[in-house]
């Protein structure tokens, strides 16, 4: 009998250190999340285009994004034709709310 209690001891004692060992990698994860949020390609163009005060088209604005180190394309071909499909989509979504407005064949401003 008294083996069996022995066992059940040493079993309650893992068990706490594993609950403790859980929660300090639970802790050390929220502390490694905090991390800055990226800026994305709507947010990004919407900066470039606060600083230029001119329309620009979708591949000036991946250029300029670029060159301020505001954002790049991961690993796309054409990042311009998807930036310029999300400008449209928050257009027609959003209508007067809209970040951007579309001013010309291809050129986009902030909508102020």
């Amino acid at each position: 009998m008294k083996k069996k209690t022995k066992t059940k001891a040493k079993k309650a004692k893992k068990t706490t250190k594993a609950k403790a060992a859980g929660k300090a990698a639970k802790a050390s994860k929220t502390a490694v999340q905090k991390k800055p949020k990226r800026v994305g390609a709507l947010d990004a163009a919407a900066q470039v285009l606060t600083k230029a005060e001119q329309p620009m088209r979708a591949q000036e604005l991946i250029t300029a994004m670029a060159e301020d180190g505001l954002w790049s394309s991961p690993a796309g071909n054409t990042p311009h034709a998807t930036l310029y499909a999300a400008m449209l989509r928050e257009i027609a979504a959003k209508g007067e709310a809209a970040r951007f407005k579309k001013v010309d064949r291809g050129m986009f401003a902030l909508n102020m």
